[in-house]
């Protein structure tokens, strides 16, 4: 027997096959070995076609991909300090949630709607607080940059694990380019401070958030209420956050549906989470407020990301 050109195989009469039913199988290298049940009638001769066709070649496997930043196998909520500006950061990791106004929450503004499905496609690291005065004294020793003015209700001067306020987004940028790391943007924001979550708040307000029914007109220590499920403290009050979107007042329609940068220019930036001066209406996760990046709110703060691997 040997392979024609189509794959078929030639072989001329196999002498000596008694009457009955057999199994013909015909085989050759490179090729599906063919197979076919054959009746054979006495004193009669059979032709039978044997189409071999050709092995499939094993799919190679995709390779697998290691993440830019130089991480793998981590889970939500892995903490570890960054050396540079020793603070806590959280590994937050890839998922995809709903933005913007959540289910039967009242108190949503227009520029928080409409609620829509966004992708984030790398994980990345969260302060798991906002920065401290104690770290942002370590950035300013560094560089040479100046601490901001202290509000005059405000004594973060004498107390370092106060959140650091009254810093603009120009200064919350140059802290966190220190600190090896970026402002997040609005998306990564959300979705790390819902962790999950689809409601307004995570918790009860009184029990996650400094705001103005019990902060005492004045920011309190990080990580004196409860985390959220990704073990990041105060995203809801004691300051505002800067991110690093410019603002859009009608940017949600057009939002992409994954990664969302924000509007490629503006006047104003983002700011998210509330604060202590805040009523209860601000302080919810979708809650969108904005600033000139180079002015600086009494109680604006800063919570930085970052995508690299943390030492």
């Amino acid at each position: 027997m040997s392979p024609g050109s189509t794959g078929r195989i030639r072989y001329s009469a196999i002498p000596e096959v008694p009457a009955g039913t057999h199994e013909l199988r015909v085989s050759a290298r490179g090729k599906k070995e063919y197979r076919e049940t054959v009746s054979v009638t006495a004193g009669q001769e059979s032709t039978i076609d044997a189409a071999l066709a050709d092995l499939e070649e094993p799919k190679p496997k995709p390779p697998v991909e290691t993440p830019t930043w130089g991480v793998s196998a981590l889970t939500a909520g892995t903490v570890k300090e960054n050396p540079k500006d020793r603070l806590k950061y959280v590994w937050i990791p890839p998922g995809t949630f709903m933005m913007g106004c959540s289910p039967g929450d009242g108190a949503c503004g227009p520029n928080e709607k409409p609620a829509h499905q966004v992708a984030i496609t790398k994980g990345f690291w969260m302060g798991q607080t906002e920065v401290t005065v104690k770290a942002y004294k370590r950035f300013a020793v560094s560089t040479g940059a100046q601490m901001p003015r202290v509000p005059k209700f405000s004594g973060w001067n004498k107390q370092d694990m106060l959140p650091i306020e009254g810093v603009s987004w120009n200064d919350a940028t140059a802290f966190c380019g220190w600190a090896g790391g970026r402002l997040p943007t609005e998306a990564e924001w959300e979705y790390a401070a819902r962790a999950g979550s689809t409601e307004a708040r995570y918790g009860r307000i009184d029990e996650v958030a400094w705001y103005s029914n019990n902060g005492g007109q004045q920011t309190h220590e990080v990580a004196q209420k409860r985390p959220n499920p990704w073990n990041l403290y105060d995203t809801l009050g004691n300051t505002w956050e800067w991110v690093n979107d410019w603002y859009g007042e009608n940017y949600y329609p057009a939002s992409p549906k994954r990664d969302p940068p924000g509007p490629d220019s503006g006047q104003l930036r983002v700011l998210r989470g509330g604060s202590w001066y805040n009523k209860p209406k601000d302080v919810r996760v979708s809650n969108r407020s904005r600033l000139n990046p180079a002015v600086w709110g009494y109680n604006s703060g800063v919570r930085c990301a970052r995508e690299v691997d943390i030492p």
